[in-house]
């Protein structure tokens, strides 16, 4: 008679070596199970269970989509979304939109990179490194990102300013360790004090140095909005 035993097998136990993989089982494992329960959820049955007769609620499964690659800060899993057919409006999953491909932390970690010198070309290595081959990351997302970030920026520095009614204004430039320079660059920031109270950062933008000459040289008073409120301090 053959002894049994419930040890777990040598290829079974987690092991140091096999640690980030795990993880990113189990995680994956966990979201699939929130993706279900989700549905669940909504239609009031588990899979299994027969819709009632009576009051019960519109749709059903219908299967799942093709697998979707997620992009988390401990690396990239695969999911499939449950499909919902027969409700009266669209199934919309709030723990996985449509189109969301990297979680938020994801998404933050990219310009941190970009600021801290990191260069476009390197961007694919990195990301896959750190994220796994399946991140759906890449050189060219990045330069389209690096023009939406212009793009967001240009839109902020030309914001119309004549609503607002400054009571104190404060200039100041702060060092930064940026890129692959050896100094410190200066952001030259300048914040408004309103006349309800508030603060608000009126512009910032980069400059050599704390100093007047810096100012003028750094392009954020070209602004008419701004040159509004600065013109009186470089008089």
């Amino acid at each position: 008679m053959t002894e049994k035993t419930t040890e777990p097998t040598s290829e079974s136990r987690a092991t140091w070596d096999g640690l980030e993989g795990l993880m990113r089982q189990r995680i994956q494992t966990w979201l699939q199970d929130l993706l279900e329960e989700e549905v669940t959820e909504l239609l009031g049955r588990e899979k299994s269970e027969r819709r009632k007769e009576v009051d019960a609620a519109s749709g059903y499964r219908n299967g799942h989509g093709k697998p979707r690659h997620l992009t988390l800060s401990h690396g990239t899993i695969a999911v499939r979304r449950p499909r919902v057919r027969g409700l009266e409006g669209r199934f919309e999953s709030r723990v996985l939109p449509l189109f969301k491909r990297q979680t938020k932390e994801v998404t933050e970690l990219l310009p941190q990179l970009y600021l801290h010198g990191l260069a476009q070309g390197d961007f694919d290595l990195a990301l896959r490194g750190l994220l796994g081959e399946a991140a759906p990351l890449s050189s060219t997302t990045i330069g389209r990102l690096k023009e939406k970030w212009h793009a967001e920026r240009d839109e902020w520095s030309t914001r119309p300013l004549d609503e607002i009614e400054v009571v104190y204004l404060w200039v100041d430039g702060v060092y930064v360790k940026a890129g692959l320079e050896q100094e410190k660059a200066a952001v030259l920031v300048a914040l408004a004090g309103l006349a309800d109270g508030r603060k608000t950062i009126v512009t910032v933008a980069s400059g050599h140095r704390e100093s007047t000459e810096s100012w003028l040289s750094s392009g954020c008073l070209l602004s008419p909005h701004a040159g509004r409120l600065f013109s009186p301090l470089f008089t």
